[in-house]
């Protein structure tokens, strides 16, 4: 999902501050990743009831839309943190001289027009505090964006971008591993044994006649209960669901690709480009080729 959804690293930054501060940080159209490499600090967003102390080692991913504020003292008032974004793009801003704390950031931005099906199904923050086990898989790849940072070297602006994609693919498999509360849909469906292993067929075989019968075979259950577990959990039916996926699989090639319609019909499982099209437009209410002629800004759906 994340590969097609293709999320690209639009920036990262350090913050090395000291003394009394307090920045409010615009709404990123994404999601943020920030990790405390030294000293304390605290973050309050939309969606939270009271600001959240981060320790050092401690690091949050923050959802789509929200801002967010982050300060050395909570009861400061904040101030615009526009400056300190543009200072840090691709570097480190320091405020007050630094020394007391020092943030690392990155920002991720989605190629792909359905980054909603990510969105909805996270939370306005993810915390992995370094106190729990799950942390220290992300403890490498923090202490080695830290040194790039600190410390630029040739090749640094490579290095920092694939470690940020690191470690938005370790957090979001955290949060999947030890979340109790997740909406329904696809995430919270990964989340259990069998239905997982019925999406993730469904995933990579989207051309397969999959059938309800066949997908409850190999996850090893009885026709009715997987189709009720698998509703319950993702809030469509399997095939509903099936149609969906191709669909965005098919959005994509119409974006990324010279492929005719007709190829993409039948490289999906469709009989004909007719068929397809039909089903393609049901789903993302407008024609194959209108979907590939318009500005990938005023195309939006969702994936639920």
């Amino acid at each position: 999902m994340l590969s097609l959804l293709k999320p690209r690293s639009q920036f990262y930054a350090g913050l090395n501050a000291s003394g009394d501060w307090s920045f409010k940080f615009p709404p990123h159209e994404g999601i943020k990743f920030t990790a405390v490499t030294q000293g304390a600090c605290w973050g309050i967003t939309g969606g939270l009831d009271e600001p959240i102390r981060f320790d050092e080692g401690d690091c949050f991913l923050l959802n789509s839309g929200r801002h967010i504020v982050l300060s050395s003292d909570p009861t400061l008032p904040p101030q615009d943190g526009g400056h300190i974004l543009e200072a840090a793009r691709d570097g480190v801003a320091v405020h007050n001289g630094g020394g007391e704390v020092f943030l690392i950031s990155g920002g991720f931005a989605f190629s792909g027009t359905h980054a909603a099906i990510l969105f909805d199904a996270l939370p306005p923050t993810i915390n992995i505090p370094r106190a729990s086990n799950q942390a220290e898989v992300l403890r490498w790849s923090i202490d080695q964006w830290t040194r790039e940072l600190r410390n630029p070297q040739p090749g640094g602006v490579l290095m920092s971008t694939h470690l940020a994609h690191l470690m938005l693919v370790q957090v979001l498999r955290l949060f999947l591993k030890t979340s109790g509360e997740l909406p329904r849909g696809w995430f919270l469906a990964l989340t259990d044994r069998q239905i997982s292993i019925a999406i993730n067929a469904m995933h990579a075989e989207p051309a397969h006649p999959w059938t309800l019968e066949e997908l409850a075979r190999i996850t090893g259950t009885s026709r009715t209960v997987f189709a009720q577990r698998f509703k319950a959990l993702v809030g469509n039916t399997a095939m509903d669901y099936l149609a969906r996926w191709r669909m965005l699989v098919a959005a994509d090639r119409l974006r990324t690709s010279s492929e005719n319609v007709a190829s993409i019909a039948f490289s999906l499982g469709y009989e004909s480009e007719s068929s397809f099209s039909t089903a393609f437009k049901r789903i993302m209410s407008c024609s194959p080729s209108q979907y590939r002629r318009r500005p990938a800004t005023a195309i939006a759906t969702s994936f639920r």
